[in-house]
């Protein structure tokens, strides 16, 4: 018998009922005790949705409020003591640490291993100490029960928290807290099997990277401290291999391992063998990650191959947890047919789950239909005459050194740039967008369905510029942006005037908290028919005689922010979105706009896992980028901006975009960041965030100026910028001004400290 488990699934809500459930309880038009029915009723519908599809055992514990990496924190009682505070309210700790108050900085936060998905880092120091210290976990598995759910409790594994924490104390080692923490563990462990828990589904995704020795060596004595707590441990891995470590997944007294065939179909031969027939094996058969519908012929034949040579369990699921899917295709009404026909959501993912298990379990002839239509949707899209378009590959494969580089070196550029814009030490910017409030918000949305016409449309779109760029001079900041009222996501923006996208109406995901994006569909070959940006950029320089930068998002983050196509290589998918950015580059250029921002956000999240894949694709991602940038006159000055990742291994590949200014951030790191930079001997300009713009906190002055100065500290000031750490657009007008104005005062302050 063929058992289905599902790894996670979307915390959302159909219709973003989450965030909007989180949004009134942060803007106080609701009580905790409204936030929280509404947050049990989604987790309901979720266990629902799962019954139904006909998945055997449902994961309880991948509901969060926030982040479910912060829920282990809460869980395990390790606070950080910056936070010892009476708070009155139950949630109040757990938003501070998640978004900051008047006193604290919220933690840090950052990818995901190599998604947009973004965890609450947890913080660990000598002293930091770990008890059972929630029963939210608990309440949960009992409520699922109660609901005639089998459920499978899912934990972040004790390796994984540790090694995706950082240490608040230079030298420490957190690994030396795992003793302090299996303890924990073990308690919530037997907690679940008092209450009747049967499997744990316990992750390691750290198990698909490059682990130092002792954190490898940590597995078996941690997993045999924790093999006898009277629950069977589904330990799960996913986004890659696992074959490095296949020697210490063998000694594992586990009862279950589950395998992301999706990412690395390649490993299935390697864990098939003798050494793992004591366990349970989990194929992940079905690509969380990405919307296409499954070959579900190739992937029965995939499984009745194991089958034949394997008399152990198998268990079928997804390759990892669904968060990275929308919820429900069956909500796209407007969505064109025959691309509608190619997709699966996590809904349609669970069906095809059953759907296989059923396969094996009564038969090919039972699945019959469902097989039919599966093969029908894949021959359609490998033969639909809207994938290739030959004019763009033709222009890809024409490309030649000179789409590589700039005509002169970063030093010759800087003088032409400096005498171009003539800007003060330390010259102040933002990172593009300004709030959107919900006027704006109603605009777009009124012309998307005809109900304002386009000149209308223009108007107020003009009309917000025109206020955005007066506030701007009003708070003098000396590089302006025109706000971006226009767009709402980034890169569904830029996906929506290019051939080769498809568009949802709820294809949302989460990215952190109650931020959800909506990835577009990137189904064929990109081509750019007309200028993007140019009118809105081109009208707000009209207005002001300081530049006024334009904003475009980059190849690589265009291709990791959608839902790629997986029918050809990234690399060359990446160079003809780089060819449709260089072509909005040299119009914008031709405008007179001296200054164009290529944001590429997901730079550093496209990296391989393992270390040994990480040079080709730095090689592609480095060239895509200067595809996109490097064609254009001295004294065009191109940035570039990178948020919440790590940046300090590939530094050379950054170096290498040749951007002249680059901007990060730093805010919620106090700056750590740079001392890479400095040790590198970072060749161009740097903007690092001086306030964290995730938070509803205004910074203190002294704050920021504190992280100016560390930064001048490190890095030249001559090739400093000040701004914020990211986009404006969640926050309010109020705290915008506010904490721009303490940044630009800040920055004065500064230049007098240097010049004096």
């Amino acid at each position: 018998m063929i058992l289905t488990h599902n790894l996670g699934f979307p915390r959302i809500g159909a219709q973003r009922e989450l965030k909007k459930a989180l949004e009134a309880y942060w803007n106080e038009k609701s009580t905790a005790e409204q936030l929280l029915a509404a947050a049990n009723s989604i987790q309901a519908a979720n266990w629902k949705i799962q019954q139904q599809a006909g998945i055997d055992l449902i994961p309880v514990g991948d509901f969060s409020l926030y982040d479910h990496v912060l829920d282990m924190t809460m869980l395990l009682g390790a606070i950080p003591r910056r936070f010892d505070a009476d708070y009155p309210k139950p949630l109040d700790l757990y938003f501070a640490m998640a978004r900051g108050n008047a006193k604290q900085p919220a933690m840090e936060m950052t990818k995901w291993f190599n998604t947009n998905y973004h965890y609450i880092v947890p913080e660990f120091d000598a002293d930091t100490e770990f008890k059972l210290a929630s029963t939210k976990l608990f309440e949960e598995i009992k409520a699922a029960q109660a609901c005639g759910i089998t459920p499978k409790p899912v934990l972040v594994g004790p390796l994984s928290y540790l090694y995706l924490g950082k240490e608040t104390i230079a030298g420490f080692d957190r690994l030396q807290l795992l003793p302090r923490l299996l303890p924990v563990y073990q308690q919530i462990l037997q907690e679940m099997a008092s209450l009747g828990v049967t499997w744990v589904q316990i992750d390691e995704p750290i198990l698909t990277l490059d682990l130092d020795h002792g954190w490898a060596e940590s597995f078996l004595p941690a997993y045999q401290t924790l093999a006898t707590t009277g629950c069977k441990l589904m330990l799960a891995t996913y986004f890659g291999s696992v074959t490095h470590h296949a020697a210490t997944l063998a000694t594992l007294p586990v009862a279950g391992l589950h395998l992301d065939l999706c990412r690395a179909p390649e490993q299935l031969d390697h864990f098939s063998g003798s050494d793992f027939t004591d366990k349970v094996l989990s194929l992940g058969i079905i690509d969380g990650r990405n919307i296409w519908r499954a070959d579900l012929s190739a992937k029965l034949k995939t499984l009745l191959h194991t089958l034949s040579a394997r008399k152990s369990p198998v268990w079928i699921a997804p390759s990892c947890s669904l968060l990275h899917c929308p919820v429900d295709l069956t909500q796209e009404s407007q969505l064109d047919a025959e691309i509608r026909n190619w997709l699966a959501f996590s809904v349609q993912k669970l069906q095809e789950i059953s759907t296989l298990a059923r396969g094996l379990n009564q038969g090919q002839a039972s699945i019959s239909a469902e097989l039919a239509s599966a093969d029908q949707a894949i021959q359609s899209r490998r033969e639909s005459t809207r994938i290739h378009n030959p004019v763009v590959r033709q222009r890809v494969a024409a490309l030649g050194a000179s789409d590589y580089a700039r005509s002169h070196s970063f030093t010759e550029r800087q003088k032409a740039q400096r005498q171009r814009f003539s800007l003060p030490l330390l010259p102040t910017t933002t990172i593009g967008s300004f709030p959107q409030t919900s006027a704006i918000r109603q605009t777009r949305a009124a012309f998307k369905k005809g109900d304002i016409s386009h000149l209308d449309y223009l108007a107020a779109m003009r009309a917000e510029i025109g206020d955005v760029i007066r506030k701007q001079e009003a708070l003098e900041l000396d590089v302006l942006v025109h706000g971006e009222p226009e767009r709402g996501d980034m890169v569904e923006y830029f996906g929506e005037q290019l051939w080769g996208y498809a568009f949802t109406e709820h294809g949302w995901v989460q990215s952190y908290g109650s931020r959800c994006v909506k990835p577009p569909i990137l189904y064929g070959d990109v081509h750019r028919p007309e200028a993007m940006t140019v009118e809105w950029l081109a009208y707000a320089q009209s207005l002001t005689k300081k530049p006024v930068k334009g904003m475009l998002t980059g190849p690589v983050t265009m291709l990791m922010w959608s839902f790629v196509r997986d029918d050809q290589p990234h690399a060359q998918t990446a160079l003809q979105l780089a060819l449709a950015i260089r072509d909005e580059v040299r119009d914008l250029e031709k405008a007179g706009i001296g200054m164009i921002q290529i944001d590429e956000p997901a730079f550093r999240e496209g990296l391989p896992l393992r270390k040994a894949e990480w040079q080709d694709y730095l090689d592609w991602a480095v060239k895509a980028f200067r595809v996109a940038s490097a064609n254009v006159q001295d004294e065009t000055q191109i940035h570039t901006h990178m948020c919440y990742s790590e940046f300090h291994d590939i530094l050379p590949a950054i170096a290498a975009l040749d951007a002249d200014v680059i901007t990060i951030e730093t805010s919620r790191s106090r700056m750590e960041l740079l001392d890479a930079f400095a040790k590198f001997s970072y060749p161009n300009e740097i903007g690092p965030g001086v306030y964290d713009i995730h938070s509803p906190r205004i910074p203190d002055a002294a704050e920021m100026l504190a992280l100016l100065q560390k930064a001048a500290a490190t890095i030249d000031p001559r090739h400093l910028w000040v701004n914020p750490d990211c986009g404006l657009k969640t926050r309010n007008w109020p705290e915008t001004s506010a904490a721009l104005e303490k940044m630009v005062n800040c920055a004065k302050n500064m230049r007098g400290i240097l010049q004096s």
